[in-house]
């Protein structure tokens, strides 16, 4: 049975494998034979049809007669291939030889694709003509519109133009044997050659068009304003200079005999149309020209500012050598008393050096001004500098001089200071005395001590003579730094000494019962009466935590509230 079994299996998927492949190719065949009907009723001999109603002449006549054959060929000749090869390949399919079937549907496909290329070149050039037609006729009427207009400005406006009318007329002429030449390709069906007309003309009658736009007005510029604005010029320098202005550092009048000259040499750029050269050169004249008259008014500011400045600025040179040399006495008499730095210290003098200067910048300057052979812009410049340099010098001797009048103000703040502090470490001491506690720590005496000491050192250093008020607040920082120290630790032990007598008092209660309770308690307080505070509360607090945890806290916040209410 095995055997028999085994090839009817592979029979059957023989069968299966084989009516697969024939279902395949079958979709394959239906699907070309589809795309064949599609390319082949395509009305494409309707759309050649078209052209008809143009000139059927030269081009158009020629590409009617290559679109007709060219689809001629694809019906009757490729076609007919692909009607037989069709034919060819379901007889393989149905003889199984589907590899055979297979190249012939490849060769089915790439006549497929030639006819569908064809059809599709035929379209695209039949839209390009007819399209390039319908174009034409409408932006033909535009441009000669345009070119009437043009030709009517340029009749009515001939002297706006000037030199640049004949090249203008020229260009217009132009125009017309175009329109004349794309008239003769239109008749003659050349519509593709006469599309190419109508995109230069295009393209000219933009440039034309603008050269009608901008020609009048770099032709106004270069004949009336900017000669105009030149000789406006020369007027304001004539007069300027009469009034004793100097300006030869300008080089004014070798800059307009410049643009004289340069006016006839872009006229006749303009009269070639050359207007890429004139346009850009018309605005950097008119640039420049503008800024030579900001120059010829910075002129005349800077006299005006010379003119109110000058003298004043003797005057303010005077009155700060004047406070410089008191600034300069009244730091000699303030070294008897008090250390300046030396930076400080040098101040007056170099300021003396320093204004000696000035003044020989500014009798310079003003002998510059009274010859006016220099330019008032300059002579403004060096005034501002000089005014600049002499307030600079004013400011410092007002900080120094301040610095001198905080001297003494310092000094007597710091003698304040200093009785403020002995009285803190007074009633600090006093505090001690009086407080109900066996006796002072000697860690405490020496705290006092040294306190004392810092005191004794800020009132040496005010002793001295000069006196460094530097030295002085140094020390007087550490002294009250030493001071506020001491008086803290005094608060902080009485407070212990207050916390050590409440806990022991609690822990009186439970003596009797709690024999180490009690020892510990006598432990704390002989070192309580030896004066061992930090020792004493250690050992009592540890005591009577471990007797009763929390007990400490609650103590420790009823003294804390107790010394609160006493401050």
């Amino acid at each position: 049975m095995e055997y028999i079994i085994i090839p009817i299996i592979l029979l059957l998927i023989l069968a299966i494998v084989g009516f697969m492949m024939r279902r395949k190719h079958v979709a394959i065949i239906a699907k070309l034979e589809n795309e064949k009907l599609q390319i082949q009723h395509k009305p494409i001999n309707e759309e050649i049809s078209k052209v008809k109603s143009l000139n059927m002449n030269g081009e158009t006549e020629e590409m009617f007669e290559r679109w007709r054959n060219i689809w001629d060929e694809v019906i009757d000749v490729h076609m007919t291939k692909i009607d037989s090869l069709l034919f060819d390949a379901e007889d393989q399919i149905n003889r199984l030889r589907f590899k055979k079937a297979t190249l012939i549907e490849r060769e089915i496909e790439d006549y497929i694709l030639k006819c569908d290329q064809d059809k599709d070149k035929i379209l695209e050039e039949l839209n390009e003509l007819i399209g390039s037609e319908e174009k034409n006729r409408i932006e033909i009427e535009q441009l000669k519109e345009y070119y009437r207009s043009a030709r009517k400005t340029l009749l009515a406006h001939q002297h706006s133009f000037g030199v640049a009318l004949p090249a203008l007329e020229k260009k217009l002429e132009e125009f017309v044997e175009k329109f004349d030449k794309f008239d003769v390709l239109t008749n003659e069906g050349n519509y593709l050659q006469a599309r190419e007309i109508v995109i230069s003309l295009n393209q000219e009658s933009q440039q034309t068009f603008e050269y009608i736009n901008d020609v009048p007005t770099i032709l106004t510029e270069l004949q009336v304003k900017l000669p105009g604005a030149v000789q406006e010029l020369r007027n304001g320098q004539r007069e300027m200079e009469d009034q004793s202005y100097y300006l030869q550092h300008l080089e004014l009048a070798e800059a307009l005999n410049k643009y004289e000259n340069e006016f006839t040499s872009l006229k006749n750029d303009l009269a070639e149309l050359n207007l890429m050269v004139v346009k850009p050169r018309v605005t950097e004249i008119n640039e420049e020209i503008d800024h030579f008259y900001d120059l010829l008014e910075k002129e005349v500011i800077a006299k005006n500012y010379v003119d109110q400045n000058c003298d004043r600025l003797l005057s303010s040179i005077t009155n700060v050598i004047t406070s410089t040399k008191s600034v300069s006495d009244e730091a000699n008499y303030v070294q008897q008393s008090y250390h300046l730095n030396e930076k400080d210290a040098e101040i007056p003098k170099a300021a003396l050096k320093q204004l000696e200067a000035l003044q020989r910048r500014y009798d310079l300057l003003a002998m510059r001004v009274k010859e006016e052979k220099s330019a008032y812009s300059s002579l403004q410049e060096e005034l501002i500098e000089i005014s600049e340099e002499l307030e600079r010098i004013h400011e410092e001797q007002g900080h120094l001089s301040n610095t001198m009048k905080k001297l003494r103000i310092d000094e007597n703040k710091a003698r304040a200071q200093v009785e403020n502090l002995k009285k803190i470490l007074q009633d600090t001491d006093r505090l001690l005395n009086k407080a109900n506690i066996p006796g002072v720590p000697e860690e405490m005496d020496a705290r006092l001590d040294e306190a004392a000491e810092h005191i004794y050192v800020v009132m040496q250093s005010l002793q001295e003579v000069p006196l460094n008020m530097g030295t002085v607040h140094n020390n007087l920082t550490a002294a009250t730094l030493c001071v506020e120290d001491v008086k803290a630790k005094a608060h902080e032990l009485i407070e212990n000494v207050m916390l050590i007598e409440r806990i022991i008092q609690y822990g009186n209660r439970h003596r009797a019962s709690n024999p180490t309770l009690n020892a510990r308690l006598k432990e704390a307080e002989e070192a309580f009466h030896q004066f061992r505070y930090s020792k004493a509360l250690e050992e009592a607090g540890t005591a009577v935590e471990e007797m009763e945890p929390g007990a400490l806290k609650r103590i420790q916040e009823m003294v804390a509230e107790q010394s609160m209410a006493k401050n």
